[in-house]
C-alpha cells in the first residue's frame, strides 16, 4: 500500500506511501446485485492507476484528470477516498463516463486520520519493545497500525469495507496496507533513516499487545515475550501472518455478498512479503492482486519486475487471482517504463497498474498508449 499523493507511496513500501486491448477496450465490471458477481477475468492485458481523491475537488476537475485517462488507454482506477463511500459514489459516474473501472481503495489495517479508531488507544498494534503505533509509530507519522486480532478493531476495519462495497458500481474493494508494519524496509530506503536492519528488531516487530499474546499463549502454551528470538517461532509468525489472513477472508465475504470482488495492494511476490511485512498472499481468498513490484525501492533493474511477477504468477498457480504488476513509474524514462510493461506482461502478468495516476508525465502516457498498439 509508498505514496507519493498525501502520504509517499505506500510504505507498503509504504514509505514514500492494468487492458492493453490490441483492438477494443474490454467490456467495463459493475454488477450491484448480489446474484451476479462482477468480474474482472479478463483474457485482454489491462491497464490500472491508483490515484487519491479530494473531496473537496470539484466535479469539473476530477472529468478532466478521468479524461486523461481514458483517453490514454487505461480500464480501471484505484480511488483512495479516505474510506468515504459518498464521494466514491460522486466519482464512479464521472469515471464511467471515460469508460473507466471504479475499485475503491482503502488504507485497511494502517488508519492515519481515523476519527473513530483514535477514540480507542488500546486498538493499535504495539511492537515487542511496548511502544503503541497511537502515540510512537515506526518510521513515520502517519504508520497507524491496528491490531488485526482484537475483536473491536477488526470489527471497525469489517464495517468501513462494507461501506465502501455498497456503493453502486464500484467493481472491487482495494485492500492496501493489509499486513503488519514493515519488519524489513525495502533496501533502498533504508539510508533515509539511517538504518540497518539485519535482524528483526524490536522496535519494527508487531504486534505484542495482551490481546495477541494472551490469544496466542492459550493457543500455544507460551507467552511470545519470553522468546529470547521470536522471528525463529514459527508458530508466533503464522499466528500473525492468519491473522491477517482472516481479515482477507472477511472481506471476501463482504464484497461478494455486495456483487464486488476483492483486490489488494500486496508486497512483491510471497516470500518476500512474508519475510518483510507478515503477509503471505497466495494463501488468500482474493480475486486479484496488485504486487507492487517498485524496483527502485529494492535497488533492482528493470528486468527484476519481470522475475518478481514471473515469482506471484507460479505461486499463484492453481488459485483463481490474477496477478497484475505494480509499477511505480517516478524516476522512469520512458524506455524504461516500455520494458516495465514488457516484463509484466512476458512473465505472465494479467495487466499493469501504475503509481500513481498525477505523477505520469506525458512522455510516459505516449507509452502507455503506444503500449495498445504493439
Amino acid at each position: 500500500m509508498i505514496k507519493l499523493t498525501k502520504f509517499l507511496p505506500f510504505l507498503a513500501l509504504s514509505i514514500f506511501t492494468l487492458n492493453i486491448s490490441c483492438e477494443t477496450k474490454k467490456e467495463k465490471i459493475a454488477s450491484s446485485t448480489t446474484e451476479e458477481t462482477s468480474t474482472i477475468k479478463e483474457e485482454s492485458f489491462k491497464l490500472w492507476t491508483w490515484i487519491t481523491a479530494e473531496k473537496t475537488r470539484t466535479d469539473e476537475s476530477f472529468d478532466e484528470e478521468f479524461k486523461k485517462y481514458g483517453d490514454n488507454g487505461l480500464d480501471a482506477i484505484l480511488i483512495n477516498t479516505y474510506g468515504d463511500p459518498e464521494l466514491l459514489a460522486r466519482l464512479v459516474p464521472i469515471a464511467k463516463k471515460h469508460n473507466l473501472e471504479v475499485h475503491a481503495w482503502m488504507f485497511t489495517m494502517n488508519r492515519p486520520g481515523d476519527k473513530i479508531a483514535e477514540q480507542h488507544p488500546e486498538w493499535y498494534a504495539v511492537s515487542r519493545d511496548g511502544k503503541s503505533c497511537f502515540d510512537e509509530p515506526p518510521y513515520v507519522g502517519y504508520y497507524k497500525w491496528l491490531c488485526p486480532t482484537r475483536k473491536e478493531s477488526r470489527e471497525h476495519v469489517l464495517s468501513l469495507i462494507e461501506g465502501l462495497a455498497k456503493v453502486e458500481g464500484v467493481a472491487s474493494f482495494h485492500l492496501d496496507y493489509i499486513r503488519f508494519s514493515d519488519i524489513f524496509l525495502p533496501i533502498g530506503l533504508l539510508p533515509k533513516y539511517d538504518l540497518k536492519q539485519e535482524t528483526e528488531l524490536a522496535r519494527y516487530d508487531f504486534c505484542y499487545c495482551v490481546v495477541c499474546t494472551s490469544e496466542f499463549e492459550k493457543e500455544h502454551h507460551k507467552n511470545p515475550k519470553d522468546f529470547s528470538n521470536p522471528a525463529i517461532d514459527m508458530e508466533w509468525k503464522n499466528f500473525r501472518l492468519n491473522k491477517v489472513k482472516a481479515i482477507v477472508d472477511e472481506a471476501y465475504k463482504i464484497t461478494h455478498e455486495n456483487g464486488k470482488q476483492l483486490t489488494a495492494a500486496v508486497f512483491p511476490y510471497p516470500e518476500m512479503a512474508d519475510h518483510m511485512v507478515r503477509q503471505r498472499w497466495d494463501k488468500w481468498q482474493v480475486d486479484a492482486v496488485l504486487p507492487m513490484i517498485y524496483n527502485v525501492f529494492y535497488n533492482e533493474e528493470i528486468d527484476w519486475i519481470g522475475y518478481a511477477t514471473k515469482q506471484g504468477v507460479e505461486d499463484l498457480k492453481g488459485k483463481d487471482t490474477e496477478l497484475h504488476t505494480g509499477i511505480y513509474v517516478p524516476e522512469m524514462t520512458p524506455e524504461q517504463l516500455k520494458e516495465a510493461i514488457y516484463q509484466a506482461k512476458s512473465n505472465g502478468a494479467k495487466g499493469v497498474s501504475f503509481f500513481d495516476g498525477p505523477a505520469i508525465t506525458d512522455d510516459q502516457w505516449r507509452v502507455i498508449s503506444a503500449s495498445q498498439n504493439p
